[in-house]
């Protein structure tokens, strides 16, 4: 039997698991009856949120899996090389007391910019409206961070098995500052990274002087160190 595409095996060996795309974590009333439509119709013993916000329908017969991804439509997210996994969010200044940035404009930005370009290794990408950090931003490939001051971007976080803070690229940049520096940096890491090279890893072999030097002439809002 061909493996069918777009969907992740289960541990069963027999059964399979088809993601939702859901940018920034928002969901609509239509998007959530879509979903339990299609759980109900293909008979799916369990719906999980993700960690990344996103819903995965798990427990898929292999016969089902693309008549669910077709009927989920803009819902599902076939993936079928290394991508950018998800954009997750917290509530930045649209709910919460403490935001200090537009964090989910800015994750629905993010998405659009990634969303058709393949990488060595998946991304996963995280961005908080503050410092409190609740987007995860210091433990994701790419993370953005807001503050009173203007964004953060960091770069090469890793939550699993070796976990790594990200490294801090640039402090204090504008909405437009932000979203250049992570395309900069994105494809810095698409053109230097060996297969299956996460970020994280990346990072270690290749250290922040050198990406820094490579990168200083095409960012000019990274300051120069001194002293060095």
């Amino acid at each position: 039997m061909t493996e069918p595409k777009g969907a992740i095996r289960q541990r069963d060996g027999m059964t399979y698991a088809v993601v939702t795309r859901m940018p920034a974590g928002i969901v609509t009333p239509e998007d959530l009856e879509k979903v339990a439509k299609v759980a109900r119709a293909y008979r799916v013993p369990m719906l999980k949120v993700t960690s990344g916000q996103r819903i995965a329908l798990v427990g898929l017969q292999p016969g089902d899996v693309q008549k669910a991804i077709d009927d989920l439509g803009p819902l599902a997210k076939p993936e079928t090389a290394p991508c950018v996994k998800f954009v997750q969010s917290c509530l930045g200044t649209e709910m919460c007391r403490y935001g200090n940035q537009d964090s989910i404009d800015l994750a629905k930005t993010v998405d659009g910019l990634f969303k058709d370009r393949t990488f060595p290794a998946k991304i996963k990408i995280g961005i908080s409206g503050c410092p409190r950090c609740c987007g995860e931003s210091h433990t994701r490939d790419i993370g953005i961070m807001g503050t009173n001051r203007g964004w953060t971007v960091l770069f090469g976080g890793n939550a699993g098995t070796r976990p790594r803070f990200a490294d801090i690229i640039a402090r204090n940049l504008t909405t437009e500052e932000a979203l250049d520096c992570v395309q900069r940096v994105a494809e810095y890491y698409q053109n230097h990274a060996k297969p299956h090279e996460r970020t994280a890893r990346f990072m270690e072999r290749v250290g922040m002087d050198t990406l820094k030097s490579d990168l200083l002439a095409y960012m000019p809002y990274i300051p120069i160190e001194k002293g060095k």
